[in-house]
């Protein structure tokens, strides 16, 4: 059990691969999977920060959404084994990386394992009043 920000997290051993996967470089968005498949939010940038966070503490999949759409769902960052629910995809979430890793695909759905993040560019700029969005109906 992982405590952060006050809530308990359970830690879950991820079972080796089946299967191969390839080795890939990818640059994009970490995303709240809820959100950019509901499309309930807006799901970009500062607009959607803190939400994103809640998100992953609550259980939500973080995921990368490259610059051509493609969404892949991270299983592991940082070589972290026991843990799916890193606290440094907390600190990601919302950023645009460069992530080294193992891409898998199985059933038609593309997971991650992250070795190594190589950039962070930080926050993807677009507020609520960028996207015309206010929250709440505020």
């Amino acid at each position: 059990m992982v405590v952060l920000a006050g809530l308990a997290l359970a830690v879950v051993a991820i079972p080796p691969s089946r299967g191969a996967g390839h080795r890939v470089k990818l640059t994009g968005e970490v995303i709240d999977s809820w959100c950019q498949t509901t499309g309930i939010m807006v799901a970009l940038g500062t607009a959607h920060h803190q939400c994103a966070i809640w998100c992953a503490v609550g259980g939500i999949p973080v995921g990368l959404r490259t610059s051509d759409g493609t969404l892949y769902t991270i299983l592991r960052v940082d070589k972290d084994k026991a843990n799916v629910a890193n606290p440094r995809l907390l600190r990601l979430q919302t950023h645009e990386v460069s992530v080294e890793g193992d891409l898998i695909e199985r059933d038609g759905l593309r997971y991650l394992l992250i070795d190594q993040v190589m950039d962070d560019h930080g926050i993807i700029n677009q507020t609520h009043a960028d996207s015309g969005i206010q929250p709440f109906g505020e």
